[in-house]
């Protein structure tokens, strides 16, 4: 029997300008189709499509300049050539109705050398990575320490997401998501384990925020602030990550961001992800107490506790990742209380071509015969 989902997370939400029709929200993935080139493509397309009837999509993690690479066969948005392929999966996402913000990437010490012709990744300070390797072009290695970034080289970093996002309003997104979160650049910048500099950028939550600070001025000068959302990861210990002082730094950022007028904050409040263990999870009340535009949570929600979320005005909007990937309908599944589908194996999800990719098929519900 079908068992649908109370109306909170089916509900319409004004984001800024933007009405979107439920408050699902389709959580950046990476999914490695786009090939050597970096270039968006036809299949890409394809699979945005298919999932237009979530009241957002976020595309996966799409990197703002070669220095950022850290992936293999993951999208760029910094030339003409990139700009174009994202406008086409663009406009076929908008066909079928839906909305999409472009997540904007650098991946600093989650890289490899490998990727940069033998130049080492970038970080706030020269700290390497502890786990079990990268894959890079020629195959898993280590992870190499990183080189520190020079002062005079940040204003590059930032123009780099400015021009990103000039990209993105040429391919006709409907905003940007800037990542600051799961140890990637922005993240590596605002939390004490990563960021040892000594200079302005570093050594108090004041300074280690200034680089993200730096950038949300940049990319809100092309954008309005509500289109543009921020995420960040309190808890995670993804890519090696966790400060002591996480619930002193994450609270004075959302203080900082709140004074923007953003789409969103994209908080991946959920421990499934990785959790550092230092201290107490924080949860979107903890947010909400500090940021007064909209709430996204993140990380192993069901369709019962996104809306229960909602309901208790902790969240405005939910995201879902894993679900996405083998569940291309998953809004009309819980709009219908549809039984979802068995999770896609993960080796599907950096493979390449359709297969694990769009080929999921949408629920049929089966007629009951009398």
């Amino acid at each position: 029997m079908s068992n649908p989902i109370p109306n909170q997370l089916l509900s319409p939400l004004d984001l800024g300008s933007l009405t979107l029709p439920n408050r699902i929200v389709m959580a950046p993935l990476t999914r490695a189709r786009a090939g050597e080139r970096r270039v968006p493509n036809d299949l890409m397309a394809e699979y945005y499509a298919q999932r237009a009837s979530a009241g957002l999509i976020i595309t996966e993690a799409t990197v703002v300049s070669r220095q950022g690479i850290g992936w293999t066969n993951t999208p760029g948005i910094y030339s003409d050539e990139m700009t174009a392929g994202w406008k086409a999966v663009v406009d076929a996402i908008h066909n079928e109705g839906g909305r999409v913000f472009l997540q904007l990437w650098h991946t600093g010490r989650a890289s490899h050398s490998d990727f940069h012709g033998g130049e080492l990744p970038v970080a706030p300070s020269a700290i390497a990575i502890e786990g079990d390797g990268i894959h890079t072009p020629s195959g898993k290695k280590a992870y190499e320490t990183p080189r520190a970034l020079e002062l005079n080289e940040l204003v590059g970093v930032v123009s780099s997401y400015k021009r990103a996002a000039e990209n993105a309003r040429t391919a006709g997104f409907d905003g940007v998501e800037i990542h600051s979160a799961n140890g990637y650049l922005l993240d590596q910048f605002l939390q004490s384990k990563t960021n040892h500099r000594t200079d302005s950028y570093g050594g108090s939550v004041e300074y280690r925020y200034r680089l993200l600070g730096e950038v949300v001025d940049a990319v809100t000068s092309v954008w309005p602030a509500n289109r543009v959302g921020i995420r960040i990861a309190p808890n995670g210990s993804f890519n090696d990550m966790g400060s002591p002082d996480y619930r002193e730094q994450f609270l004075y950022t959302a203080r900082r961001l709140d004074q923007y007028g953003l789409a969103y904050l994209h908080v991946m409040d959920g421990t499934g992800f990785g959790f550092h263990n230092l201290g107490p999870a924080m949860t979107l009340r903890d947010f909400r107490n500090v940021f007064s535009g909209p709430l996204m949570g993140n990380v192993e929600y069901t369709r019962e506790s996104a809306d229960a979320a909602i309901t208790n005005e902790n969240a405005d909007l939910i995201a879902f990742g894993r679900p996405y990937i083998s569940n291309p309908d998953l809004v009309e599944r819980f709009e219908n209380g549809w039984p979802l589908a068995e999770p896609a194996d993960m080796s599907l999800w950096y493979s390449s071509g359709a297969h694990g990719y769009t080929d999921f098929p949408p629920y049929r519900e089966t007629a009951v015969q009398a």
